[in-house]
């Protein structure tokens, strides 16, 4: 796909490609908006503002903690919170030091999160006490030899911050008993690295950033090697995409962007934190993005200009009865992306607020942004839309050839987003990257005449649910060793609020066994989205003549 014909379909203003080589490292691209933007505010949560220089303070002490550990260049640190300002700083203090972040889903079983450890070999994470029972229950068994403990008062201030921290312990009862003896607080580690100073570490464009953890084919969970160079192509290039509608930001407002997608999704890693790190914007922080009302009441305080969600959270917001409590008339960009948007959600969003939501798609491996909607379209138009800046794109058949237009193929992108392979998966690796350079999505697409792209189908057993892949063999893996289970599978089933749910169909060896035991089982070994919606017993599983399960036939009834 050399002629890039979806080029003519870009609003005026964007270029083709993009210089991503403007900045040496993530590292380079925050000092700067630091040092710009000090006196600004970053982030917004609960009521309380944390400015540029604050973030540039404390991420350096934290660094500066780090680093008195005595871990080496290129050593893998795990963060695993909701978004609280304690996220963004200790990305800032783990790149700053010379590490890599390990972003871990909150919400993780203790298997879950001993896999992730393990495989990536983090030395040390960054934990918010809500979930240090779930570490404490597995760390034994990883490679973990530090950890920093933070609570959700952290940086609220004295008075608020133990008020805060008092009704999540005390009152809500959100903090299980745990023993994590040589744990440290965070306010402490930031304290005992104001005492010192960042030793400097060369990072380089090529140097590991992210290690973002994606489900596989083979149901083990793999970690996309993110560089440097990654990411700040995919803010660059998100930066350029969005310009045309945020050009119409008068001058004195500070660009605001609402940050309810969980920061450890590679999605709102990038086009939330980062980009906004970049564009000396403002970030409110949701930590609970299924609360309606709290998130509605935040987002009333604020003048908000750009707003990255998936389809159930924008639903779920256009249809709650405070929706109109929020002055949307400033809003510039509504990205729709991590799963399809539905038709009847993005004409009821562009009716109540006036801004159309703009469907994007990427993945883990694409540090994520590969295509997006025109900033500037008017309508839904049911497709990805066209690929970013300096992207290609093309659809091969199973031979790896491009196919012709009109046709489908699997999509393959190209571009200074694409990962470098899965991290200590060569053979993986291969399976994804053809010899010239392109990444296999597994998603299979058809492109229009105008450069436009369209999902159709998908070519893995991934099931989609709420923007987060779900990969049945993972499940089947799990529930496969429960007590009285002969034989089982998973599907993805059409789910009007999440897209997709998880269908299980079991075949039992012990005829006692319970829905309820099974959903008991699912509930301790695997997280929230995972879960099976639908449980379904049976006499057998329909299989091919070799054996092989035939997945697609357990999706009807």
């Amino acid at each position: 796909m050399t002629d890039r014909i979806w080029l003519k379909s870009y609003p005026p203003g964007v270029p083709a490609d993009l210089d991503t080589s403007q900045y040496s490292s993530l590292v380079a691209l925050m000092e700067e908006s630091f040092k710009k933007y000090a006196s600004r505010t970053a982030y917004s949560f609960m009521g309380r503002d944390v400015t540029y220089g604050q973030t540039d303070s404390l991420s350096q002490a934290f660094a500066v903690y780090l680093q008195s550990l005595g871990l080496a260049k290129g050593d893998r640190v795990a963060i695993m919170m909701p978004n609280v300002p304690q996220y963004p700083v200790a990305v800032a203090a783990i790149l700053r030091a010379g590490y890599v972040v390990v972003n871990v889903n909150p919400l993780y079983t203790p298997r879950e999160l001993e896999h992730q450890l393990k495989d990536s070999g983090s030395k040390a994470i960054v934990i918010i006490e809500n979930f240090a029972l779930t570490l404490e229950k597995c760390i034994a068994a990883t490679p973990v030899k530090h950890v920093v403990l933070c609570a959700m008062g952290d940086q609220l201030g004295l008075l608020k911050g133990a008020l805060v921290n008092y009704v999540v312990r005390n009152v809500k009862k959100m903090v299980p008993e745990y023993k994590l003896p040589d744990a440290v607080r965070f306010n402490e580690a930031v304290a005992r690295g104001t005492r010192g100073s960042v030793k400097n570490v060369n990072i380089k464009p090529d140097d590991v950033a992210v290690l973002q953890y994606t489900g596989g084919t083979t149901g083990v969970s793999k970690g996309a090697v993110l560089l440097h160079r990654n990411v700040i192509a995919n803010v660059l290039q998100s930066e350029a995409w969005n310009q045309p509608a945020m050009k119409q930001v008068p001058a004195n407002e500070q660009l605001t962007t609402v940050c309810a997608l969980p920061l450890y999704h590679i999605f709102a890693f990038t086009v939330g934190m980062m980009l906004s790190m970049r564009t000396g914007g403002k970030l409110i922080l949701i930590p609970n993005p299924r609360d309606f009302p709290a998130v509605l009441k935040e987002l009333a305080k604020h003048t908000i200009h750009s707003f990255p969600a998936v389809n159930t959270l924008f639903n779920g917001l256009a249809n709650h009865p405070d929706f109109n409590t929020v002055d949307w008339s400033h809003l510039k960009v509504s990205l729709g992306g991590g799963t399809a948007v539905q038709s009847g959600v993005a004409k009821l969003w562009f009716e109540k607020t006036g801004c159309p939501i703009c469907e994007g798609y990427g993945l883990s491996e694409t540090s994520p942004s590969a295509s997006c909607n025109p900033v500037t379209a008017k309508e839904y138009t049911g497709t990805i839309g066209v690929p970013l800046p300096g992207t290609y794109m093309k659809l091969l058949d199973d031979d790896g050839q491009e196919v012709a237009l009109g046709q489908s193929g699997e999509i393959a992108i190209k571009g200074p987003q694409v990962m470098a392979g899965y991290w200590q998966r060569p053979d993986e690796t291969a399976k994804v990257m053809t010899a010239d350079g392109f990444f296999k999505s597994g998603d299979i697409g058809i492109m229009d005449e105008r450069g436009f792209f369209k999902i159709v189908d998908r070519k893995k057993d991934m099931i989609l649910v709420s923007g987060f892949n779900v990969f049945p063999t993972e499940l089947e893996d799990v529930v496969a060793q429960l007590d009285g289970v002969l034989e089982c599978a998973c599907v993805g089933v059409p789910d009007a609020k999440t897209g997709e749910a998880v269908k299980l169909v079991i075949v039992k060896k012990n005829p006692d066994l319970t829905e309820a035991q099974v959903r008991a089982y699912c509930k301790e070994n695997l997280t929230g989205y995972k879960q099976p919606k639908v449980v379904e017993f049976r006499a057998e599983l329909p299989k091919t003549p070799v054996g092989k399960i035939l997945r697609r036939e357990l999706r009807v009834k």
